[in-house]
């Protein structure tokens, strides 16, 4: 990685403040920087304005999505940061990511951007503008010497090439601290993405308010349009491909570790999509019992079973999520199979239960209930199932609950009301997993040896319709035998 331009012959400077700014030279820019080589750089670039671009595919629902918003909170400034650069390591920066609740209402992923929707006076409504930095001024240099400069990271749109793309007029996001500071009437912003805008919002907000903010666009999602759902079945579709291409290098992560799985994966994320939607978890053998594991650096072992929970992210950020638990070898053997079956029944009966009209937890409930059957069954617990549910105790080996809402982030609409959520009712538009599993510790001296360190999850990705569900993940088999069948025909491939 190349380092940005520093002085070679650094002067003497004043610490920086408003009564003793930084002298420049009479350049204007940096010390060590020649005249001649700063007006060098000032000319010679040619042209580079797009023009004639045709609006994103979504932006007809981003504007949907701004009137709700906008009829939801009359009359109130609202303010919804994208994020700023996070530092990895001294001058190094994470990836960035827009916030969801800005990607959701623009469909622009570009740092430090801010959507102020603004009340019209008198008349109702609101006028939204995006905030965004415009292109880099060569005429002082900043685009080659300032280390966000175009010439280290590269071209952005111009404020009047984001207006033609995203729908909505664009102004210099460096005018828009100063604009808030001089704002009157209430405001809300989406807190936790932009502490310069939270600075400027000090004496305009109150917590409480903006958490209603956030909470009513977290809310605002359950209910996917039909750009939406066109992209979650994007992100599978790229998430089954991810899959096949982890069972031909099998024999590849045997020679190494869980880490080849997980290249393996990322590279179709990144090659189809903009990146995975969450870390990966490439969990083999006993490792599969963690639900979280992320670390993928254990060994992979004819025998072993492998618990794969990765999604692929789209260039619009939905994502997928999907497990399978796959035997290393090809094949299941008698107890991996009896606890994978126990999980595949726990699933159908999940899935069954997603329909308009159902209660949230109903999925959650029918597939509690066949795992509790099957303990009660295997010994393991004694019944009846009933008082087993009761006192939750199916839970030292199922864990965690059997799904969650998808999209913009893999545990989507998170800040919604539990009366909007856990005890909701499903409706047409949601989306949702189901993923039940059965985890035996390797030290869980409470069921037999031949248990321990088995860990089984199967995960789909469902879509409420209007007369049942669907699954959007169904390209990829759940039955054991259906599992070894589409094994054997990618390693023959």
């Amino acid at each position: 990685m190349a380092e940005e331009l520093t002085p070679e012959t650094p002067e003497p400077e004043t610490p920086e403040t408003e009564e003793a700014p930084i002298k420049p030279r009479k350049n204007g820019l940096y010390p060590g920087v020649s005249d001649e080589l700063a007006e060098n750089m000032k000319s010679g670039w040619a042209d580079t304005e797009l023009h004639g671009l045709e609006p994103i595919a979504q932006a007809s629902e981003t504007a949907a999505r701004r009137a709700a918003l906008s009829a939801r909170f009359p009359g109130e400034r609202l303010v919804i940061p994208a994020g700023n650069l996070k530092t990895r390591s001294n001058d190094t920066e994470y990836a960035f990511r827009a916030s969801t609740e800005y990607a959701y209402l623009t469909g622009d992923q570009t740092q430090d951007g801010v959507l102020v929707l603004e009340p019209k006076p008198n008349e109702g409504g609101h006028d939204a503008t995006v905030y965004l930095l415009p292109r880099s001024n060569r005429e002082n240099g900043e685009f080659w010497l300032d280390g966000q400069g175009e010439l280290w990271v590269g071209r952005r749109h111009s404020l009047t090439e984001a207006e033609q793309l995203l729908g909505i007029p664009a102004k210099d996001v460096r005018e828009l601290a100063a604009a808030l500071k001089d704002a009157t009437g209430p405001v809300r912003n989406v807190r936790g993405h932009d502490a310069g805008v939270e600075a400027a919002l000090t004496d305009k907000v109150t917590a409480e308010r903006d958490e209603e903010l956030r909470v009513h666009l977290s809310e605002a999602r359950a209910v996917k349009d039909a750009f939406e759902i066109g992209e979650l079945q994007k992100a599978v579709d790229s998430t089954v491909r991810g899959f096949e291409d982890v069972v031909k290098i099998l024999d590849k992560a045997e020679a190494t570790s869980e880490r080849y799985i997980e290249g393996t994966f990322f590279l179709r994320a990144r090659v189809e999509g903009n990146d995975i939607g969450y870390g990966s978890i490439c969990a083999a053998g006993p490792h599969a019992t963690t639900l979280h594991w992320v670390r993928n650096d254990g060994d992979v072992r004819p025998g072993d079973l492998l618990l794969l929970d990765a999604g692929v992210e789209t260039h619009t950020l939905y994502t997928a999520d999907v497990t399978r638990t796959l035997p290393i070898n090809g094949r299941y053997s008698e107890i991996q199979r009896k606890i994978y079956d126990a999980v595949y029944e726990s699933q159908e009966a999940g899935i069954a239960a997603v329909r308009p009209g159902a209660k949230y937890r109903d999925f959650h409930d029918a597939s509690q209930r066949v795992l509790a059957e099957k303990l009660v069954e295997w010994g393991l617990l004694e019944g009846p199932v009933e008082k087993v549910l009761e006192l939750g105790l199916q839970r030292r080996w199922t864990l965690h609950g059997t799904g969650h809402m998808l999209g913009l982030d893999v545990h989507d609409c998170a800040a919604a009301r539990r009366e909007a959520y856990a005890d909701g009712t499903l409706e047409p538009g949601m989306c949702l997993t189901v993923e039940p599993g059965l985890y035996f510790q390797a030290d869980d001296l409470t069921v037999p040896e031949e248990y321990r360190g088995i860990g089984v999850r199967i995960e789909d990705d469902i879509l409420v319709t209007e007369d049942g569900n669907r699954n959007l993940s169904d390209a990829l088999p759940r039955r054991a035998d259906e599992v070894e069948a589409w094994m054997a025909a990618l390693k023959r491939a």
